[in-house]
């Protein structure tokens, strides 16, 4: 029989300093593959199909809220940190102004924590299916550990279900003993905001513990019952940045494997990184030390080449990528190539089959299908016409110290090597550029540019500058010192 569908509304707590982080930077922000610590817990409530999703807030709030400002989440400010009951409290509250007093009954209310990026949906999917299955109306996630210091542990009463959660500095020999730890992530019933109310703070620190809510469904005559799960590293979290480091390594090769299940080829997993916001199709392969970030998609059988960098671009189908590239920004055309040391900056959209060689360097530039540019070259704002060859060495100068100016180039013109093309210039169809020109008026289509001093030859000029420093050519120059006395 199929468990009612409740909605669910999700209270993510993400209110902590993290000193230890020693960092301006509040914890739950700091990136692990690709993502704020906290936007892991958003990306896991989302996926399980929450109705509202709550982010309590409190050291550097306007920080983590400009950071999640486009996710469609209700934010609640944690003013004073008075304990992770009081800031589930601030959410409860948040989440009760947002929806009508109907829309609050019979809802399921998970609490996840901001700093927790490894807890997967599928684990979370997996516990709610049970909470609801057994009519649950508190189901506590918890892991095992031979040794669970430091961890509030799971008593459970004779028929298997909690009891109690002793924190560690309260634990009997017996009770310290206990494998089975508390992981923080609670899944409530509509009642979870009733209870949170009556959360007292009763204690030596005077804060309000959210595992006093434990109690406070038993003495409604509930049963709480334990979700155990099968990797306890799920709940790990980061205090310091070796375990941020620690996340990072483990998420990496999460991500690595999917996408080596999903056809895709590393020739060394453990130096390739791949944030999780990267979308790889089948047989794209990855050499060594390979980087992909952001917003970046690589279509059917890409190859990218060693240690590259690929941020936030679009490699179409069989685009090849070599050795030593950076690209930020850029939309490559299927069947094209680029590199090695090459360079696409923002606003660089390469058409199909166009060729990008080394140490070419391209900025919010057009080039369409076969353009070819192989070697040496910076091309800035600028449109290029397909099949035009960029020689060697060639510049558009696009800056003149204070604006930044746009150049045309027509299809199927030949720039001639270390030629500078001063913008705004229009160079029309067919024509062509002789070597070393530097172009300032406009290029008719089907005409030869020739702009560039004549030669003169001035001879004996070596001899005479040369010569009147003999003394020190003689000393750091032997080769030219015996030439002058060989023409002596």
């Amino acid at each position: 029989m199929t468990a009612y569908r409740r909605p669910l509304d999700v209270v993510i707590l993400a209110a902590g300093q993290g000193t230890r982080m020693n960092s301006a930077l509040p914890k739950v922000l700091h990136p692990v593959a690709g993502r704020p610590m906290v936007s892991w817990a958003v990306k896991a409530a989302r996926e399980l199909g929450a109705r509202h999703v709550v982010v309590v807030t409190g050291h550097g709030a306007q920080a983590v809220e400009a950071a999640l400002e486009d996710q469609k989440v209700v934010f609640a400010r944690q003013e004073q940190r008075l304990g992770t009951g009081h800031a589930f409290l601030c959410g409860i509250d948040a989440l009760t102004t947002a929806l009508p007093e109907d829309a609050r009954r019979d809802a399921d209310v998970l609490v996840l924590y901001g700093d927790t990026p490894l807890l997967r949906s599928g684990t979370l999917e997996a516990m709610l299916e049970d909470h609801r299955a057994r009519g649950s109306a508190l189901t506590i996630l918890t892991g095992e550990l031979p040794d669970a210091t430091g961890y509030g542990r799971i008593i459970r009463d004779a028929q298997g279900d909690v009891e109690r959660i002793v924190e560690q500095k309260d634990a009997t020999p017996t009770e310290a003993a206990v494998g089975e730890f508390n992981s923080g992530v609670y899944l409530m019933d509509s009642r979870a905001g009733e209870l949170a109310h009556r959360i007292g703070n009763h204690n030596a620190a005077g804060e309000y513990y959210l595992t006093d809510l434990l109690g406070l469904y038993r003495a409604e005559g509930e049963v709480a019952h334990a979700f155990k799960l099968s990797d306890p590293d799920e709940v790990m979290g980061a205090n310091d940045r070796a375990g941020l480091a620690e996340l990072e390594t483990i998420l990496r090769r999460r991500i690595n494997a999917a996408h080596m299940a999903g056809g895709v080829t590393l020739h060394d997993p453990d130096t390739t990184r791949i944030e999780d916001t990267v979308k790889l199709a089948r047989d794209v392969t990855l050499e060594p030390g390979v980087i992909l970030r952001g917003q970046t998609s690589l279509g059917e059988g890409v190859s990218v080449g060693a240690y590259s960098v690929v941020s936030d671009s679009v490699l179409e189908a069989g685009v090849v990528v070599k050795a030593h590239s950076v690209l930020e920004g850029a939309h490559v055309g299927a069947g094209s190539d680029v590199g090695p040391f090459a360079r696409l900056r923002p606003g660089s959209v390469l058409g199909e089959g166009v060729h990008i060689g080394n140490f070419v360097e391209t900025k919010n530039a057009r080039l369409s299908a076969g353009v070819k540019a192989g070697h040496l070259a910076y091309l800035g704002d600028v449109e290029i016409g397909a099949e035009t060859n960029v020689g060697a060495g060639t510049i558009v100068a696009n800056f003149d110290g204070v604006n930044k100016h746009p150049s045309r180039i027509g299809a199927g013109v030949f720039i001639g090597s270390n030629s500078t093309i001063i913008a705004p210039r229009t160079v029309g169809d067919a024509a062509f550029i002789a070597a070393g020109s530097a172009v300032h008026e406009d290029v008719p289509e089907g005409a030869m540019a020739v702009a560039r001093g004549k030669q003169r030859n001035i001879e004996g000029w070596s001899r005479r500058y040369w010569g009147g420093m003999r003394e020190r050519v003689r000393q750091k120059l032997p080769w030219l010192s015996g030439w002058l006395d060989r023409e002596g």
